[in-house]
């Protein structure tokens, strides 16, 4: 090896963004100039926006918005310093409590970012004589949780019940404990994981259960109470993580769980210890986020009227849209060239849509990830269909 390379070389060596960018197709860091939630600007343009992850077009809500305010009178803009030592506000125990509440569960701990959450909950959990089994569909934050986590982890094929309960039968005497983690809905997909069959599967198998709902909560059950109560099943989960960086109209995220593995966490998870506190204004709006969404059940009937009408036209006019059975709604191009142009054309059209090519789908699945709101019109949509159809037909999909 040579003593002389420089660190960064790499950098200078990298040019993938930089083709693509000199394409004139980067389809990435656009811009937002102004926003109303269901429509964005862009390059001096308004366009609907379904690329966002703002189910219930909470971040325009005025009680949302208003208690953001309220936070920073009484609180500032910022804590300064960690939950663990100065920077722990009554409103993030309030928020706390509340949140362990809605989602059924003993006790709840918040992070700065529900990236953070995952992270720092599955790294201190899992000793070295432990495992995790992991879908292989889960998101970039469990991935990252798991190589810190000092165990092993086997990734199981995706949603694959029968998968999961052969490598259990054949691995399980291996280890101490075992976790099972997966998303409650894929990111990419829309789809809704299997819950009854890993509850059966890790009580079969003495394991531990553990569901990332950061596209769940605002979603799925009882007035978005996630995963869990959809099926019916959420004294079956063990711990409940979750983000408020999507329905919740924040930042930051949580786990939930019995209050003694809660406080092992909190006292032993170094992206909580060693992170800065959610800001006052964050806390307050997740706060008011849980009030509305039990104040006003109607925005759920919005949420789902445009869920089921775009995943019914899209399939009435000839796309793939794979197994999506939520408001995320991907639309299979195929080919990543390909699949950048046409989010280029979306975008020249007035469609503010994101594009996901490998490796975070297989190669010749790229897609382009479509999401909708509570809040989208009926002619946002019928916009957005006209659009489609058009470059559908255009580039040979449909």
């Amino acid at each position: 090896m040579s003593a002389s390379m420089d660190l960064f070389d790499k950098c200078r060596s990298y040019q993938d963004a930089k083709a693509l960018i000199n394409t004139g197709l980067y389809p990435f860091f656009r811009p937002i100039e102004a926003s109303t939630g269901n429509t964005v600007v862009t390059h001096g343009t308004k366009r609907v926006m379904i690329g966002s992850n703002n189910y219930l077009g909470l971040t325009h809500h005025p009680k949302v918005k208003e208690a953001a305010k309220r936070a920073i009178d009484e609180y500032g803009t910022g804590c300064t310093g960690s939950r663990f030592l100065n920077g722990n506000l009554t409103s993030h125990e309030k928020l706390e409590k509340s949140l362990a509440e809605f989602v059924g569960k003993e006790a709840a701990l918040v992070f700065a970012t529900g990236f953070l959450a995952n992270q720092g909950s599955l790294s201190c959990l899992i000793g070295k004589n432990d495992a995790i089994f992991s879908d292989r569909e889960n998101h970039a934050s469990i991935i990252e949780g798991t190589r810190l986590a000092m165990g092993e982890t086997v990734r199981y094929p995706h949603n694959d019940i029968d998968a999961l309960d052969k490598m259990l039968t054949d691995k399980r005497s291996n280890y101490d404990g075992v976790l099972i983690v997966a998303d409650g809905v894929f990111s990419m997909s829309g789809e809704i994981v299997d819950l009854p069959g890993l509850v059966k599967v890790a009580s079969k198998h003495n394991c531990k259960l553990y569901i990332d709902d950061a596209h769940s909560l605002g979603v799925l059950g009882d007035s978005g109470r996630g995963t869990g109560s959809h099926f019916g099943l959420t004294d079956e989960i063990d711990l409940i993580m979750g983000t408020f960086s999507k329905s919740f109209a924040s930042i930051g995220g949580y786990i939930a769980g019995d209050a003694d593995t809660i406080h092992y966490i909190k006292h032993k998870a170094r992206p909580f210890m060693f992170s800065a506190a959610m800001p006052p204004a964050a806390v307050a709006t997740v706060q008011a986020c849980l009030d509305v969404v039990v104040e006003e059940p109607k925005i759920f009937e919005s949420l789902w009227k445009n869920a089921r009408h775009m995943k019914q036209e899209f399939t009435r006019l000839g796309f793939n849209t794979l197994h999506s059975q939520t408001p995320i709604i991907p639309v299979v191009i195929g080919d990543d060239m390909k699949t950048f142009m046409f989010t280029k054309a979306l975008y020249e059209h007035g469609v503010f849509a994101t594009p996901v090519v490998k490796p975070a789908v297989p190669d010749g699945f790229a897609l382009i990830r479509t999401s909708y709101m509570a809040t989208h019109t009926e002619d946002d949509l019928d916009y957005v269909l006209s659009v489609f159809e058009k470059l559908g037909k255009k580039y040979g999909l449909i």
